[in-house]
This record gives structure tokens, C-alpha cells and sequence, in this order.
């Protein structure tokens, strides 16, 4: 029996700086198998098969320039060949398609294998909230854990130093998953809080855009210093409604946490667009078409759901930042309501 056999299941920013340090891990020790193969959904640039031109040059030069993946990480247009007989799943796909691409391997998976998901976003369930990892392991039936952290791909990939967090039940398969993930420069705190660690990570890109519309509208650092803090506030109180365990306060201290949200807040794609939108007037998808170059936004589409499950529960009242950036975003409110949220939140009553 050799080592254990890794996918990577999607190749944009993300998903290609993952497979770039499990590629490089699983190369290294003798717990893994060395070749790690990363699903591809196959598209054409410069008139060249994008995985064709990841197995030659062992680069995504669309979604992760400038970085060398290492020689074991194989590109595989095909889903179910991707995924054969892997034991570990990491499932990096813009949290739309994750529903399709179960659907796809249902029945095809191995019944001991084990998933990740570092997927930022939620779903509506018809009780509320649905996580991602929820939704896969309801339709694979394999046991899940969450990888989220302040981890901006570039950097990730570039080597620059940060932490993330394994949100994971089960303590062995953590010690199994840090050591697939964990380098010099990307260190790993494994917590058993998998909830709440997975709600940090679809949130704060909500919070990021209420970041953005104050950088568009020229507040001012003391001002995006509120929207982080009151949205940490609403991100604590929604994991309390929402989580089906205990909810453990020091999880938010963790990268996955306050740093995630710090990072997105002045970094990231949700900020960058609200901050084009403030600005330009264009529409949240006319700016993810213009400035994306194929990558899909999380926060406003993530507001949307919240604002569902709020409403069904009766809670709309108690997250003003939350309710604000939807309907900015989606009920044509204007962008300066961010700030009557700030001065008239329940936090300031």
C-alpha cells in the first residue's frame, strides 16, 4: 500500500496555489502519494489547451501567472478521472458549482476518503443556512473538514508568510491534513470548531465589501475600521443563531477569524470590485466580467443568501451591515446607506 492519493478539485487563483504546496508536500513524504491531480474544467488560451499548457510548462497562466506548479501536479480535464481512487479530496470551486460537481462524483468516490473544502460561501438550505461542506458530504457521503485562512492565492503561492486554519472533528485525519498543507511559510492551527471556522470564511466577504464601498466613497481608514469591527460583531452573533454546536469565541482569534477578515478587508476581490462600484455606478456583474479576468466574486452573492435566512427567521433588524450590502447590491439602495448602517447600528443603541 503506498501512500495516500490527493486531488485537487479545481485550478483558478485559489485552487492552483493549494495544489502548488500539496504537490510539493506530497513529493516529500511518504504519507502521500507523489502525483496529485488537479481538475481542470478545460478551457482554450492563446488558442492552447489550458491543461495542455499546465503539463508542459507547469504554470496555470491564466489564473496563477508567475507561478511554477511543481512537476507531480497533473492536470485532468476530466472530473471522474481526476478523482479516481483519491483518498483526499480538496474541493476548490467557486461555491456556485460545488452542487454540480457532486453530482458528477456521487458514486464514484471512495467510501473512506476524506474531504476539504476552502470553498468561501454559503447556500440556503430549506432550514436556512446550508454549509458547503454540508452539501458535499450530504451528496458523497465522505466525512468533511474546512481549510480557511488570511490567504490571499498570490501570496500563498509566492511563498510570503502566513497562517490558515483545518477546521476538523476528527483529530487524526487534522494531523493527516497538516501534514499534506503545512510549510515554513503556511502555517497550520488544526481546531475541532469546523463550523465556525467555515462561516468566518464565507462572512467576512461580505464584510469586505462593506470595505469596499467605503474606499470607493473616500472615508477613510477610522470609518473601514468600523465596518470591520461591527462586522466581526454580526459575524459572531450570525455564528451563534446559525451553528448547529457550541460556538467557541477563540476560533475567531484564529486566522480563519480576525486575520481573514483584516486581509480581505484590504486586499482581496469582494473590496476591490465594491470599491469600482462605489465609483463607477456599473453593476456588480459588469465589474466582475471587467476586472475578474474569469474569477467570480463570493460577497454580494453571499449577502443574498444571508438576507434570505434572515428574513425567514425574523432577524433582518439585527444585521444592519449585512442587510446594507445587499440591498446596495441588489435592491438598488445607494452606496452611502453603508454609512447610515454604521451610525444607526444596534451596536451604538
Amino acid at each position: 500500500m503506498g501512500g495516500k492519493k490527493v486531488c485537487v478539485v479545481g485550478s483558478g487563483n485559489w485552487g492552483s496555489a493549494i495544489a502548488k504546496i500539496a504537490g510539493s508536500n506530497a513529493a516529500r513524504l511518504s504519507t502521500f502519494e507523489n502525483q496529485v491531480n488537479m481538475w481542470v474544467l478545460e478551457e482554450e488560451v492563446g488558442g492552447r489547451r489550458l491543461t495542455d499548457i499546465i503539463n508542459t510548462e507547469h504554470e496555470n497562466v491564466k489564473y496563477l501567472p508567475g507561478h511554477k506548479l511543481p512537476p507531480n501536479v497533473v492536470a485532468e480535464p476530466d472530473l471522474l478521472k481526476a478523482c479516481a481512487g483519491a483518498d483526499i479530496l480538496l474541493f476548490v470551486v467557486p461555491h456556485q458549482f460545488i452542487g454540480q460537481v457532486c453530482d458528477q462524483l456521487k458514486g464514484h468516490m471512495k467510501k473512506d476518503a476524506v474531504g476539504v473544502s476552502l470553498i468561501k460561501g454559503v447556500d440556503e438550505g430549506p432550514d436556512g443556512l446550508r454549509l458547503i461542506s454540508d452539501i458535499i458530504h450530504e451528496k458523497l457521503g465522505i466525512e468533511m473538514s474546512v481549510l480557511m485562512g488570511a490567504n490571499i492565492a498570490n501570496e500563498v503561492a509566492g511563498e510570503k508568510f502566513c497562517e490558515t486554519t483545518i477546521g476538523c472533528k476528527n483529530i487524526q485525519h487534522g494531523q493527516t491534513l497538516k501534514e499534506l498543507m503545512q510549510t515554513p511559510n503556511f502555517r497550520v492551527t488544526v481546531v475541532q470548531d469546523a463550523d465556525t471556522v467555515e462561516i468566518c470564511g464565507a462572512l467576512k466577504n461580505v464584510v469586505a465589501v462593506g470595505a469596499g464601498f467605503c474606499d470607493g466613497l473616500g472615508y477613510g481608514d477610522n470609518t473601514k475600521a468600523a465596518v470591520i469591527r461591527l462586522g466581526l460583531m454580526e459575524m459572531i452573533a450570525f455564528a451563534k443563531l446559525f451553528c448547529k454546536g457550541p460556538v467557541a469565541s477563540s476560533t475567531f482569534l484564529e486566522s480563519c477569524g480576525v486575520a481573514d477578515l483584516i486581509t480581505t478587508c484590504y486586499g482581496g476581490r469582494n473590496r476591490k470590485v465594491a470599491e469600482a462600484f462605489a465609483r463607477t455606478g456599473k453593476t456588480i456583474e459588469q465589474l466582475e466580467k471587467e476586472i475578474l479576468n474569469g474569477q467570480k466574486l463570493q460577497g454580494p452573492p453571499t449577502s443574498a443568501e444571508l438576507h434570505r435566512i434572515l428574513k425567514l427567521k425574523n432577524m433582518v433588524h439585527k444585521f444592519p451591515l449585512f442587510t446594507a450590502v445587499y440591498q446596495i447590491c441588489y435592491e438598488g439602495k445607494p452606496v452611502t446607506d453603508v454609512i447610515k448602517c454604521l451610525q444607526n447600528h444596534p451596536e451604538h443603541m
